[in-house]
């Protein structure tokens, strides 16, 4: 087995499972370094003060915080320490809400919560409960010195933890301007559903791959072995700018080989959108 990242427990009421914490998620993407394009060494990075232009050692380093411009507040360890909440090694589950009820933009990165020797049944137990009450458990926990909110619901047999984002840290839309739906008309919309039906197909994530990863992973090979990648333009040619929102979403139709009537037909039986499975 892969080696966790954390090992605690998970408590919700007088229950405490043991678990450990795995990345759910991999980042195959392929890493750069910096070199000098005279010889082709790789470039070192110095901290160098901004006002003597010296380097400066890690020894010699102090957190600051800039609360005003160039003016800085020092913080040592014992400032932290007196900030930070007790460190614990548990997941506390505070509550328990509805799967549908949480907004997506507050969910960060997924982990694995994998069960220790002798927490397996009561692991198995939460997992179970969770999943045919349909809600997800909301909860709090300390990684890498800080608090975290995170969710916990489940995963095919997986009980998955997601860092959450607090409420203040979403940004406010409204001072962005989006439009209302006023000026629709009834026409335009019942084609622009029609071309959504026309569209719409069962989630298959494994056929949504990422083609510019390919491509660049082609040409490094290549010039890995010394040979030149010449990779073909896949470019649809942009048609002459069309003015009228129906005949646009008409032409949309007439590419994806649907009329109106049909596409409706198409439509596959409605299913309410969950994260947890």
């Amino acid at each position: 087995m892969a080696r966790s990242l954390w090992k605690g427990s998970i408590s919700f009421g007088l229950v405490n499972i043991p678990i450990e914490l795995h990345t759910a998620v991999r980042d195959h993407r392929p890493k750069f370094r910096m070199l000098h394009a005279k010889d082709r060494s790789p470039v070192k990075y110095e901290r160098v003060c901004i006002r003597d232009g010296n380097p400066v050692g890690w020894d010699d380093l102090v957190k600051g915080y800039e609360y005003s411009k160039g003016e800085f507040v020092i913080l040592t360890k014992d400032d932290f320490k007196a900030a930070a909440v007790e460190k614990t090694r548990t997941i506390d589950i505070i509550d328990f809400v509805r799967a549908d009820a949480i907004d997506d933009r507050f969910f960060e990165t997924p982990y694995y919560l994998v069960p220790s020797k002798g927490g397996e049944r009561a692991y198995a137990l939460l997992r179970e409960a969770i999943r045919d009450s349909d809600r997800i458990g909301i909860a709090k926990f300390i990684l890498r010195d800080a608090q975290h909110l995170a969710a916990v619901e489940v995963i095919d047999q997986a009980l998955v933890l997601s860092v959450m984002r607090f409420a203040d840290e979403l940004a406010d839309p409204k001072p962005l301007g989006f439009p209302s739906s006023e000026g629709i008309r009834k026409p335009e919309l019942e084609m622009a559903k029609a071309l959504v039906n026309s569209l719409a197909a069962e989630w298959e994530p494994e056929k949504y791959t990422d083609q510019y990863l390919e491509n660049l992973m082609r040409i490094i090979k290549g010039k890995a072995k010394g040979k030149k990648v010449t990779l073909a333009a896949d470019e649809t040619p942009r048609k002459g700018e069309v003015v009228d929102l129906m005949e646009r979403l008409r032409r949309s139709l007439d590419q994806a080989g649907a009329t109106p009537k049909a596409a409706k037909a198409r439509v596959p039986k409605k299913k309410r959108s969950k994260r947890a499975a």
